[in-house]
């Protein structure tokens, strides 16, 4: 099998990567290591893959015009895992611009090679972002989402439409990917987890919005590659029995799944699981809500476990020891002191 994969420098393309090339897959990695963040990280990531003889490393921006079609034609990978996004609810209210490129004209581009040169299934991150002010919880792939709260869900929500048009039109299998705050080894420094932990070990405040109040669901990364990996093999065709539940499209050879923890939670319990995992108390300031953010999210996972099965999920306590594991060896120059000099600081 030869996979394609968008953003393989990334924090969940990486472990996607990884969980591929452990079972002898050949797969090709596209990044263009864009300095949203830290690019070192994004090249400390690549090199723990391209170390592997079936791994392809190819650079470039995924909005370039003719570059993916160009991979695709040499290459004719069996499936693509587009991951590749300008990502940030928050930034995309500094600069749209940069989600107008990415994610649209970008996922356009995809599109577009992938009519040319079909895959046997394309597989696209969307977000959870996209459920936007719902307050049905939880959120189920069938419900109505047309009221995004940031321009980011906005072209989440978009890209969505792109691909189902796409598939309906030239029969391309998708499968629209809804992610819900993943978290774990080498994640993104603009997330929650890489914030609240670098303030824990820097003795900084933790910036708390909605004073705090809020959820999440919470989804650890090595749970979220397996799902995806399963899902490969599901491959959604039209026209097909409709079942009660099924997000499958009517007309078109397209579905949307929910992948996620499937249950919310607060913000301040995974703030206390993280104080466990590094020794330290965290010192809390409490802001408003910030725009475009939401109270909760909880994906309902019912659909995934019928097309894929039980999933066994990685306890959270066990998956933040990793995730600090792995922060404290990354980012040696903020290691906790000695027990006892902890101690006495806190005194």
């Amino acid at each position: 099998m030869t996979v394609l994969i968008t953003g393989a420098a990334g924090f969940i393309g990486f472990h996607l990567a990884q969980r591929l090339l452990a079972e002898g897959a050949d797969v090709l990695g596209l990044d263009d290591h864009n300095s949203y963040y830290d690019p070192v990280l994004k090249a400390a990531r690549e090199a723990q893959l391209i170390v592997h003889p079936n791994y392809l490393s190819l650079r470039g921006g995924i909005e370039t015009p003719g570059l993916l079609a160009g991979i695709m034609a040499r290459h004719r990978p069996h499936v693509v895992v587009h991951l590749a996004a300008q990502a940030g609810v928050r930034h995309s209210i500094e600069a749209p611009g940069s989600y107008a490129s990415a994610n649209l004209a970008g996922t356009f581009q995809l599109l577009e090679a992938a009519r040319a040169f079909p895959p046997d299934h394309l597989l696209m991150a969307s977000s959870s972002s996209v459920y936007g002010g719902s307050d049905r919880m939880p959120y189920r792939e069938t419900d109505r989402t047309d009221q995004p709260l940031s321009f980011y869900a906005a072209t989440k929500k978009a890209s969505e439409a792109m691909a189902h048009s796409y598939a309906a039109l030239y029969g391309l299998p998708v499968t629209m990917l809804r992610f819900f705050t993943v978290y774990g080894p080498w994640g993104r420094p603009d997330m929650a987890p890489f914030l609240f932990t670098s303030a824990l070990f820097e003795d900084r405040p933790i910036r708390l919005f909605n004073h705090g109040r809020l959820q999440r669901d919470f989804t650890y990364v090595d749970d979220l590659v397996e799902a995806i990996r399963a899902l490969i093999d599901v491959v959604p065709h039209h026209p097909a029995k409709p079942v009660k539940g099924d997000s499958l499209s009517p007309v078109a050879p397209f579905r949307i799944v929910n992948i996620g923890n499937g249950r919310p939670i607060p913000l301040l319990d995974f703030i206390a699981e993280l104080e466990a995992a590094t020794g330290r108390t965290g010192r809390l300031q409490l802001l408003p809500m910030q725009p475009g953010d939401v109270e909760a999210t909880w994906a309902d996972t019912t659909l995934l476990q019928r097309l894929i099965g039980p999933r066994q999920q990685t306890p959270m306590s066990l998956a933040l020891r990793r995730y600090v594991a792995w922060f404290a060896s990354y980012y040696p120059t903020v290691l906790p002191e000695p027990q006892d000099k902890q101690v006495l600081l806190h005194h």
